[in-house]
């Protein structure tokens, strides 16, 4: 069956298995049949709300929960795009998105109403618990919407870290979720009916593919709540009890189960497929899991949003020292890579370049903002005879002695913090132009201790906990610096400009921070 739209996906999985659970969140469970009641009914009353308008971006302002399943997939089923937003964001970061993205509708629940002044006229209240049904003429409006739409019509809008202090809104099409979705089936890494732990938050990547998987493969998602990565003895507890066979996360969460030894504690026998990507996995923490769970498959996934969640992969199967690095592997079927040094030309076996991206997996760009859209979406400098459009990452990788691709580093200011992307210069930006709180700022990542830290110049004194502070207002938790230190003046390089590589040299002095 060639799809054109993700949903098409789960018309046949509630067919096949109407009775399966589809969501477990706390009490609350959904079979896929009761799932898809809903979904039809939402996705209709939001065509009633849009005067039946395909092509929409419609913003949802859910914490996490099955509410939040059932919105993103009814709005796919009105033939429009979902944005999950972070609820725990500032509002003014908020309203800097809502700006940019003009969504059409805004879904929230009844305890989540704000004033955003950017849509005050258009929330739409998706109340916990709403069971409306719809007629069969309403199902039958709502599917014929769906069905003229083409896969090459936006699935969702992602937002990402930006040096403006306003995020860049990843547009994401059908077509790459679904090509996605079908290769890792093809490739066996994900089976019948899976039971997989959901803890990324629904603005990740990671969870859009999750929804992918409950639609294309009848997976039940676990909800688990997001206090519980805090407690990850609780975590493990409810995996046990829910028996899950697949998990998806950014490796912090695993190190801190590492360092915990609860493995050895709680028995997870059921858990067969282990997928982690979104930052580095320290290997020797991976090595505990793989240790631990013998029964597991461990893959390493890589890809930035702009890729459609992940463009390479790596099963380990051989061993791996604590000191190796764990390769980020090759290429998904329909998807090409290209390691490219400064002159745009391909490197040499081993040598290191900046790792390029062509193929239908690519996004269409940075919604409302072809600036940064031209920067990274480029012409292919390998093909000038017709255009062809390639992602640069800025991620600097090489070829191992077993030709396996390793990355080893950024090219620019773009980090990956706790399962986050961050830029930067956005932190920066918001202490020196927004808040002002400063007369001049650097911000570096210390990969040893994954930490953020802030060396600053300011004429006036100002402790770290007025920084602090003054920065929770406008940054989301994840982006806060947790180390600060003020210098008399920032090294310049001769253009003037702050000399990042000079600093780290004098911030890290034999690796450590001085």
């Amino acid at each position: 069956m060639y799809l054109t739209h993700i949903t098409q996906y789960l018309d046949v999985t509630v067919r096949k298995n109407p009775e399966r659970v589809a969501v477990y969140d706390g009490n609350c469970i959904i079979s896929f049949e009761q799932l898809y009641e809903r979904v039809l009914a939402t996705a209709w009353r939001i065509s009633q709300r849009l005067g039946g308008k395909t092509g929409q971006i419609i913003a949802v302002y859910l914490p996490k929960s099955m509410e939040t399943v059932i919105a993103d997939l009814a709005i796919l089923y009105s033939g429009n795009a979902y944005m999950n937003l972070d609820v725990k964001s500032p509002k003014q970061r908020i309203n800097n998105i809502l700006k940019q993205t003009t969504p059409s509708l805004f879904i929230a629940d009844s305890d989540k109403i704000v004033d955003f002044p950017e849509v005050k006229d258009s929330i739409y209240v998706l109340y916990k618990g709403m069971t409306d049904s719809i007629s069969e003429k309403d199902r039958q409006t709502v599917l014929k919407l769906r069905n003229i739409c083409i896969d090459t019509d936006l699935l969702c809008v992602i937002n990402t870290s930006g040096s403006t202090g306003t995020p860049k809104a990843v547009a994401l099409t059908h077509r790459s979720f679904i090509d996605f979705t079908e290769v890792v089936i093809e490739t066996g890494l994900i089976g019948d009916a899976e039971v997989c732990a959901s803890l990324v938050p629904p603005f990740f990547d990671l969870f859009s593919f999750e929804l992918c998987m409950l639609m294309a493969k009848g997976s039940t998602l676990v909800i688990i709540p997001k206090v519980l990565a805090a407690f990850p003895v609780r975590l493990l507890e409810l995996m046990a009890t829910h028996r899950t066979t697949f998990l998806f996360w950014v490796p912090t969460i695993m190190v801190n189960i590492a360092n915990m030894d609860l493995l050895s504690q709680i028995a997870l026998p059921e858990l067969k497929m282990v997928w982690f990507a979104g930052e580095v996995f320290p290997t020797a923490k991976f090595n505990y899991w793989r240790r631990m769970l013998p029964q597991a498959t461990f893959v390493n996934l890589y890809g930035p949003t702009e890729i459609t969640v992940i463009c390479t992969y790596h099963i380990v199967k051989r061993q791996l020292s604590d000191s190796e690095p764990i390769p980020i592997g090759k290429p998904f079927r329909n998807t090409s890579l290209l390691v490219l040094n400064e002159n745009d030309q391909p490197v040499n076996p081993g040598e290191e370049g900046e790792l390029c991206v062509r193929g239908s997996s690519l996004a269409l760009g940075y919604y409302n903002n072809s600036e940064k859209t031209s920067e990274v979406f480029v012409q292919n400098p390998l093909q000038t005879s017709y255009p062809e459009i390639v992602y640069r990452t800025g991620d600097i990788v090489a070829m191992n002695e077993h030709g396996e691709l390793v990355l080893r580093g950024r090219k620019d200011s773009l980090i990956k913090h706790s399962g986050y992307r961050i830029e930067l210069g956005e932190i920066e930006h918001i202490a020196v132009n927004v808040l002002k709180i400063i007369d001049n700022g650097c911000v570096l990542y210390d990969n040893e201790q994954k930490r953020i830290v802030m060396v600053y110049e300011s004429h006036i004194h100002i402790s770290e906990k007025e920084l602090r502070q003054s920065l929770e207002k406008e940054l989301p938790h994840y982006m806060v610096p947790t180390i600060y230190k003020r210098v008399p003046q920032l090294p310049r390089n001769a253009n003037g400009k702050i000399d990042r590589l000079e600093l780290k040299k004098i911030v890290f002095k034999n690796g450590k921070e001085d």
